[in-house]
């Protein structure tokens, strides 16, 4: 979402290389080319035209610190600013139990799934969550939030009778106690746009069970529509925190960074998907070093931890050591990786990699590498020298690929294979002494 922003503010703030002083003078043009850049991401007006006045504030007549040119020196303090401007200080849930969320938004937003989403990583909090289905309206919202609460293994609680939601919200708070719930999720409806209505009836639901969190779900792809949502409901509701949904578009992202800054709301989780894994805690601090192009290394790490199972991480890292690795234990780690979220999504968390889009490439040839090995018998995958013209050519089929993509992929993993046995065999400090004196000799361009 945030690629363009990125790549605009990293042009702006490259004229200031060389620079020994940040002055008036030279931060005019590139704080004119920031604020062009927030303008362009539909920032609001008046958050980026109050965001660059502090920028300046602080830049002018700095002297550059040592060791730091003037470019670093900026960037950390607009890296500071949009701290600042995304949420600064807690974004955690109220310490209750049992804990009591609603959740609010235009119809659209994503409540149903951040439903679920939210009960998921509160599951894992140690909490026992329940959610409650709470929009009669839209024919599909009770079904559907049943299928994701079983989905997530949720407790769950919908009346598809009645229409008095105020009453299916006490209903509900009922069913959690009874079902020894310490947490519940209120899903309501939506419009199409604010009217009296929506709110009267999210107003009474309020003051029925008392929510310890109002949350909003918002559109990130809003814009700046999403700051004048999250206002008014504000004003009728007193909202504790905003979900802000569909970050893993091609929108602007001018809302993410106005709507705190406008509303005084803080924004609580982001989701950057369609599946109940793609949800996360909002950091400030993380997100303006992904807009920077600084990545986010901590998230990364974080969903590694989450994703990947330990001990099955130390078994690979044995058999890469002995130089036992199969096609087997090759589909197993790239069904891990895929755990990770798409591979433009993990280059947008490692430093200098964020607005580098890959173009599809990569995520066919790994569903084509994982048709093929799937293909493969059990015995070919742990013994693939058995792979003679007849094997190939059945795998190729039926895995809808030419031999020829089979042929390649058994060389890359045959290659692979000798490097590691290499490795294993001391050869690797051998390799390490012979590129150390073609580095010594100038062979290497070093």
């Amino acid at each position: 979402m945030f690629d363009s922003l990125t790549d605009k503010l990293s042009s702006a703030l490259r004229n200031l290389r060389g620079v020994g002083k940040l002055t008036e003078d030279n931060m005019a043009d590139a704080l004119k080319e920031v604020r062009a850049a927030l303008l362009s991401a539909d920032v609001h007006f008046k958050v980026a035209r109050e965001f660059v006045e502090r920028v300046q504030q602080q830049c002018a007549g700095q002297e550059v610190l040592k060791g730091v040119t003037p470019g670093q020196q900026i960037v950390k303090i607009i890296h500071d600013e949009l701290v600042k401007l995304l949420g600064e200080g807690s974004t955690d849930l109220s310490p209750a139990r049992p804990l009591k969320i609603m959740l609010v938004g235009l119809h659209g937003s994503g409540k149903t799934t951040s439903a679920a989403k939210l009960g998921r990583v509160l599951k894992k909090r140690g909490y026992r969550p329940f959610v409650a289905a709470c929009d009669v309206y839209r024919p599909a919202a009770i079904d559907q939030l049943e299928i994701l609460a079983k989905q997530e293994e949720l407790g769950f609680y919908g009346d598809r009778v009645s229409k008095d939601v105020p009453a299916i919200g006490v209903a509900a708070l009922a069913a959690a106690k009874t079902a020894a719930a310490d947490c519940i999720i209120f899903d309501t409806a939506g419009r199409l746009q604010i009217d009296q209505d929506l709110i009267e009836e999210v107003q009474k639901l309020r003051t029925r069970v008392q929510p310890d969190e109002v949350l909003l779900v918002a559109d990130g792809a809003l814009g700046q529509e999403a700051v004048n949502v999250a206002k008014t409901f504000h004003e009728a509701l007193q909202l504790t925190g905003l979900v802000l949904t569909k970050l893993d578009g091609d929108a602007r992202g001018g809302a993410a960074l106005s709507i705190k800054s406008i509303t005084g709301v803080p924004i609580k989780f982001i989701g950057t998907g369609e599946k109940t894994t793609d949800f996360d805690t909002f950091y400030p601090d993380r997100l303006a070093s992904r807009i920077l192009g600084m990545g986010d290394v901590v998230s990364l790490v974080e969903k590694a931890q989450e994703t990947i199972d330990q001990k099955e991480a130390e078994k690979m890292a044995e058999k890469l050591r002995k130089a036992d690795f199969t096609l087997e234990d090759f589909l197993d780690q790239m069904r891990q990786i895929k755990k990770l979220g798409s591979m433009d999504s993990i280059l947008g968390m490692l430093p200098g990699m964020n607005g580098v889009k890959l173009d599809g490439d990569a995520e066919k040839a790994m569903a084509r590498t994982e048709a093929i090995i799937l293909s493969m018998t059990l015995q070919e995958r742990r013994k693939p020298e058995i792979l003679n013209g007849n094997r190939r050519l059945r795998i190729a089929n039926g895995s809808g690929v030419k031999v020829v993509e089979v042929n390649q992929l058994l060389k890359q993993f045959q290659q692979m294979q000798k490097m590691m046995k290499m490795l294993k065999g001391g050869g690797g400090k051998k390799m390490m002494r012979q590129m150390e004196a073609m580095r010594a000799k100038g062979g290497m361009g070093m």
